[in-house]
């Protein structure tokens, strides 16, 4: 996940520019540059060990860039785009972007399985010890639990229930219990429906011993994962948990994106606020409390939604793909600085 820096410096010629320097220049240019590059050392430093003044070790430095001398090269990983990434972290006002390059076949697919494997290198520099890592239910989100190979000591928290109960050991619990297992850390699942039938089915289960503990533990996280869906079959489990009567009446309501149970409109405001009330969730409030929530979304088919999702405010760091990252660089008028992150539409 790290980029690294190569700094490529020669003492031979590089070009017809070079050579216009005597060998004597170009030998102490390239000890200069060696100096100044790779080992660290500052222009005085090495003014006093080549006793000149620390003005013409400036020039010097400058003429073995502009002569070719010195290469300096910014690499990452190939799969990673660079230059996308920063562009979409500039426009959103994200603290993090990342850009994984998707292959042109998966394009199509929502959450491409790379996704997870980058997140978890992410979260593996986010989390720090001691902190509360939690996580929402999402296959992007399971991607990345399972490809987690490094997490500093800390507790790890559920934040929805599951899309099906009796998918749980295969689900959200036990990205968890993964999450925990390569932390060394406490794991604090949720053993209940994302979606329940009524309010009042709800409220009970959220007093329950075990859910109302890993409720507990909401205020307390520092970094969460979400996933964030397109309000269609198949890209939304929550989509697909509802009857035909209710997608059509959250649909009359704008909505374009849902994130762990929550509906937001084009413009990044919240909609169907009812629907919280049936869920076993975080709140929107308390996510947006959270000082670092890293979304994983990606594909042409959940851009619009990835989206609406950022223009909420809830979202501060992003991992996603070139594919929706081309739609997301000129999505309409740019947002506000997602690291504003007042609530729109009020407390």
């Amino acid at each position: 996940m790290n980029s690294s820096e190569e700094i490529a410096v020669s003492g031979m010629s590089a070009g017809r520019s070079a050579m216009r320097m005597g060998p004597a220049e170009l030998v102490q240019a390239a000890a200069m540059a060696r100096r100044f590059y790779l080992e660290g050392k500052s222009k005085i430093q090495i003014a006093e060990e080549f006793g000149v003044s620390r003005f013409k070790v400036a020039r010097v430095l400058e003429t073995a860039l502009e002569r070719d001398l010195v290469r300096i090269e910014i690499r990452v990983p190939a799969e990673l785009d660079a230059e996308r990434s920063d562009a979409l972290r500039a426009r959103y006002g994200l603290r993090h972007a990342v850009v994984v390059e998707s292959p042109a076949e998966a394009e199509e697919s929502p959450d491409p399985e790379n996704l997870g494997e980058v997140a978890a290198d992410l979260l593996g520099e986010l989390v720090a010890e001691g902190d509360v890592l939690g996580l929402a239910w999402g296959r992007s989100t399971i991607h990345m639990a399972a490809a987690l190979d490094r997490l500093p000591p800390c507790t790890v928290v559920q934040l929805t229930g599951v899309y099906d109960a009796g998918t749980a050991e295969r689900g959200s619990v036990e990205a968890v219990r993964r999450a925990a297992q390569v932390s060394g850390g406490d794991a604090h699942p949720i053993y209940a429906p994302m979606l329940l039938p009524d309010v009042a089915t709800a409220a009970a289960l959220r007093s329950q011993t075990g859910i109302a503990r890993a409720f507990e533990y909401f205020d307390k996280v520092t970094v969460a994962c979400v996933s964030i869906g397109s309000w269609e079959a198949g890209i939304s489990t929550v989509h697909d948990m509802l009857t035909e009567e209710e997608r059509a009446h959250y649909a009359t309501l704008g909505v374009a994106a849902e994130m762990s149970a929550h509906l937001f409109d084009s413009e990044g405001r919240r909609v169907g606020r009812d629907l919280g009330e049936r869920c076993i969730t975080v709140e929107a409030d308390r996510l947006r409390r959270i000082p670092e929530v890293v979304a994983i979304a990606g594909g042409q088919r959940k851009a619009a939604a990835i989206d609406a999702v950022l223009r909420s405010g809830l979202v501060t760091s992003l991992v996603t793909d070139t594919a929706a990252a081309d739609y997301l660089m000129t999505a309409g008028p740019a947002p506000r600085p997602a690291l504003n992150r007042a609530d729109p539409d009020g407390p």
